[in-house]
């Protein structure tokens, strides 16, 4: 049964149809509105909305956003599903998608292949049912069996279009997905995922060098939008700077790919690996001599090889909140405008 969704945005209202088993949220993005979102997954808040009629429900009373809407009768789109027909009041000026964009739709697949790269980073291929076409930097939402709720996934690498999605995940402590995930073995499972979501995406058509400062796992979407700048030769055109932030080695993975993409791309691109909690071992550079080591915080780092050359730049950042909230404080400081720092919140 199909129900009838109102959305009263500031600027117009939009109208479009949800089953009682999609979440409100992602049926408004797969018929072309687009609604407010940043992690998808029930974290942010950016998609809250207040119900001014019908029956809802709340299908994870207990998400972190929740702390974000200050009445009983606003809910989080992500996490709201429709049981009857339903219409909203959200406070942002809504828009439908442009023709360019890649409308997210739900789909499944399965584990192709897993791997361990660390101790507590698992490297996960999903084939899906059907070839998809994204952007470069975005992720998808991944349900697994038995976890309630979507997971934000990065894409690694970079196909248009892809039958086959590389993610990197990174194991947390009492995590649903990191039980489900690391204590067994997963390959063949079928899983719901939708998307592509995220608008922090490179595009060939930017004319502007860049800088990607990741942390950990976050560096997913960044090999994917490295695989972009290869494939485009963007790299004969622009300067690309990578900052990679890392504990120590042993918390180390995709170092070899990244060397090689430097070997492929040239002066050009310019790849720095900054471990926070260790020196770097002599043998680092030795191993990886087209990659650049040094010890200490990664924001700092990049800091430090970005002071004055801010001009004609776009910025990626990617991995856990408080390295994103340094990186935009120190860009900002170095005169970078919002419009040309990219993140999606994930957490």
């Amino acid at each position: 049964m199909k129900m009838k969704i109102n959305i009263n945005a500031r600027n117009r209202a939009h109208h479009f149809e949800a089953t009682e088993r999609e979440r409100i949220l992602y049926s408004g993005l797969s018929q072309g509105v687009a609604l407010p979102y940043e992690c998808g997954s029930g974290t942010c808040g950016t998609c809250k909305a207040r119900l001014v009629y019908g029956d809802v429900t709340d299908n994870w009373p207990e998400a972190p956003g929740r702390k974000f809407l200050k009445t009983s009768d606003e809910y989080l789109l992500c996490q709201c599903t429709a049981r009857s027909d339903a219409g909203f009041e959200v406070e942002s000026f809504v828009q439908t998608m442009e023709g360019n964009t890649y409308i997210p739709a739900s789909t499944t697949g399965r584990i192709h292949v897993t791997k361990r790269l660390t101790s507590d980073v698992m490297f996960v291929r999903i084939e899906v049912d059907h070839a998809l076409k994204f952007d470069a930097g975005q992720f998808m939402m991944v349900e697994v069996p038995g976890v309630t709720g979507f997971r934000a996934w990065s894409m690694v690498n970079y196909q248009h279009p892809a039958k086959m999605l590389d993610f990197v995940i990174k194991k947390k402590a009492n995590g649903g997905i990191s039980q489900w995930l690391f204590d067994h073995e997963r390959t063949g499972t079928e899983l719901k995922l939708f998307g592509p979501l995220g608008r922090a995406t490179f595009y060939p058509g930017l004319a502007q060098d860049l800088i990607c400062i990741a942390g950990g796992s976050g560096i997913a979407g960044m090999m994917s939008i490295l695989a972009h700048v290869e494939q485009s030769a963007y790299f004969s055109r622009h300067t690309i700077k990578v900052f990679f932030g890392l504990r120590t080695m042993e918390d180390a993975f995709f170092l070899e790919e990244l060397s090689q993409c430097c070997s492929n791309c040239g002066t050009n691109l310019i790849v720095t690996i900054a471990l926070s909690d260790a020196e770097v071992p002599a043998s680092a550079p030795i191993a990886y001599p087209n990659l650049i080591f040094r010890q200490g915080l990664v924001h700092e780092i990049a800091r430090d090889d970005m002071q004055g050359h801010y001009q004609n730049v776009r910025a990626y950042l990617a991995g856990p909140p408080p390295l994103i909230d340094a990186s935009i404080r120190m860009l900002l400081q170095g005169k970078l405008s919002t419009a040309n720092i990219c993140y999606d919140k994930f957490s």
